[in-house]
């Protein structure tokens, strides 16, 4: 298989996803400013969530544009990590529907830690499959964020239960360090003629 098909697959799933996210915000019944106030963090979940995804959208395509060729591994990977980001929208709504409370926080942290988890073992099976000369290796290097995320979402997921506004900021705060597109990997295969 052509990594052009395993590509176009991923960014259908990702766009039934962010469908169904935004299917899930309900719209309120009456016509002042007033009755969206009790949909605010059902709205912010909804932004951070969108985030998250087109941050994996992004970083997923520079990846695939990184991959040299499909193997089995690869896109069983590649599902793993689909699937994690497709339980967004369950957690999503069910953490904004409670106000951030302790358990629905907590889950939305587990699956945003399963999805990074996900997504770095699509990127060693890539490498893996590219070998010891993989372009990939070489462009994400020692890759901090890829490393200090999961430990930041572990954080934010026991802070759950202690203090939600410290899981909530971190939750942000990794959205924020991949934000900005990373570039490593762009910059890489460009210097390689890719």
């Amino acid at each position: 298989m052509g990594k052009n098909r395993l590509e176009a697959f991923s960014d259908g799933v990702i766009a039934i996803i962010i469908t169904i996210m935004v299917l899930e915000l309900k719209v309120p019944h009456g016509d002042s400013v007033e009755v969206l106030a009790p949909l605010a963090p059902v709205f912010m979940s909804y932004i951070l969530s969108f985030i998250y995804i087109g941050i994996y959208w992004n970083n997923h395509h520079h990846m695939l544009h990184a991959c040299t060729r499909v193997t089995g591994g690869i896109l069983w990977a590649n599902l793993h990590l689909l699937f994690w980001l497709s339980l967004f929208p369950f957690v999503t709504g069910w953490m904004g529907e409670n106000h951030f409370a302790a358990i629905p926080s907590a889950l939305y942290g587990g699956v945003l830690l399963a999805a990074a988890i996900a997504y770095w073992s699509l990127q060693q099976t890539i490498i893996t499959a590219q070998g010891v000369e993989s372009p990939l290796k070489a462009a994400i290097g020692t890759d901090w964020k890829g490393k200090l995320s999961p430990v930041l979402y572990a954080l934010a997921i026991l802070s759950t239960f202690f203090w939600s506004w410290v899981a909530q900021a971190l939750y942000v705060l990794v959205a924020l360090l991949w934000l900005v597109p990373d570039r490593r990997i762009e910059g890489s295969m460009h210097r390689d003629g890719a």
